[in-house]
């Protein structure tokens, strides 16, 4: 008898199985939906399993109670308020209850504050609250091509958590530290931004934070010179697609026509969404994230000492409309809905526990946010 056959035998059954167990395919029952001409390839899958662990994961919270628009501004009967000062008192008072069930439900308001002393910046996290309350204005003010009227609160990207649980970070993969493991070219190692492929890692940073193009598709069935993108520039532009369809649970179609994938008269209108939606991630990095690098504790930032940035997963968590459409902003538009105060403070002058007013500083929009990161681009305003 042959002693190879069995361990052969054996061998295959276990590849077998890992690639139909650990591959993480979507098993039937599935549901498609036909988006597009038929013939045309333009369908949408779904695994009913996920999409019922994804339903009971994004669920808007009802608000709390409904706040008296009347009454003294909190800008005026509280110490320090500097974003949300145009606010009742009663609006205010529902507005910090409801952060605090959206970012620290456990932890409650002593995360953000010193409870002896609730006016005081000494906390971090405070002051990265107050810049996070004008990032949130900013994006349901000015960037509507992207959230329509459906908006965004804190609870969007948080969640009931301190920190979200999609976001980024540079990590140099080995090979980059000059180590003998060789140079992989930042890729050909699993990545979950890239939807657990091994695409290129540095997708997010090249196309979420930089402002490198995103295009590599040619015009024409042979080279004549015009297109420059190599195989490497594709690879990362597959590896931001990955990253979107997997951040928003849906597949290249959603946004793209299958016949021509290049061509935008042809794609479905999803694409001018996502457009935007690209584009609003890098500067809400740019002009939000990066600058609070002085302000974050080494703890809170990624393994290369950067902080924790926005991706497409921050805010859709798995699924194409963040929490399924349902808007919470209709009830905070008051404190959300519109830009406050835009100033921004020097985060270089900040020491944590001794700082009790982190002031605005005398600066222009015109003028850069000192601390802005390593890439960052931040300005000294939201305008």
């Amino acid at each position: 008898m042959k002693l190879w056959i069995p361990f052969a035998a054996a061998a295959g059954v276990f590849v077998g199985a890992a690639i139909i167990f650990g591959a993480d395919w979507d098993l039937p029952p599935v549901d498609t939906d036909q988006i597009g001409y038929r013939g045309s390839g333009m369908y949408h899958t779904l695994d009913r399993e996920d999409q019922a662990e994804l339903k009971l994961a994004n669920v808007a919270p009802e608000p709390l109670y409904e706040a008296d628009p009347e009454g003294d501004r909190a800008g005026e009967f509280y110490e320090n308020v500097q974003v949300l000062g145009d606010l009742s008192t009663d609006q205010f008072n529902l507005f910090m209850a409801s952060i605090t069930e959206w970012v620290s439900p456990e932890q409650g308001c002593a995360y953000c504050h010193n409870e002896e002393n609730l006016a005081s910046d000494e906390v971090y996290t405070k002051v990265v609250a107050r810049r996070m309350i004008q990032m949130t204005q900013h994006v349901n003010e000015d960037w509507q091509a992207h959230v329509a009227q459906t908006g965004v609160t804190c609870y969007t990207c948080h969640q009931g958590q301190p920190v979200p649980a999609n976001v980024w970070s540079r990590n140099l993969v080995p090979g980059e530290k000059g180590t003998d493991l060789g140079w992989s070219g930042g890729q050909n190692i699993v990545n979950k931004t890239a939807g657990n492929t091994s695409l290129p890692s540095n997708a997010l940073e090249s196309y979420l934070l930089e402002d490198k193009s995103i295009r590599v598709h040619s015009l024409t069935a042979l080279p004549n010179g015009d297109n420059t993108a190599n195989v490497k520039n594709t690879e990362e532009t597959w590896s931001l697609m990955m990253h979107m369809s997997e951040s928003l649970g849906v597949n290249c179609v959603t946004c793209h026509n299958s016949r021509a994938f290049n061509d935008w008269d042809q794609s479905p209108p999803q694409r001018v969404t996502a457009w935007h939606g690209i584009r609003m991630a890098r500067e809400l990095n740019q002009s939000y994230i990066t600058g609070l690098a002085p302000i974050f504790p080494d703890n809170r930032k990624g393994p290369e000492g950067d902080v924790l940035k926005i991706g497409c997963a921050t805010c859709h968590n798995g699924v194409q409309k963040p929490l399924y459409g349902v808007s919470m902003l209709k009830d905070y538009v008051d404190s959300l809905g519109t830009k406050s105060n835009t100033d921004v403070p020097d985060y270089n002058t900040y020491k944590p526990g001794e700082t009790t007013t982190m002031s605005p500083a005398k600066t222009t929009s015109l003028e850069p946010l000192q601390g802005s990161g390593k890439g960052g681009t931040a300005l000294a305003s939201a305008d």
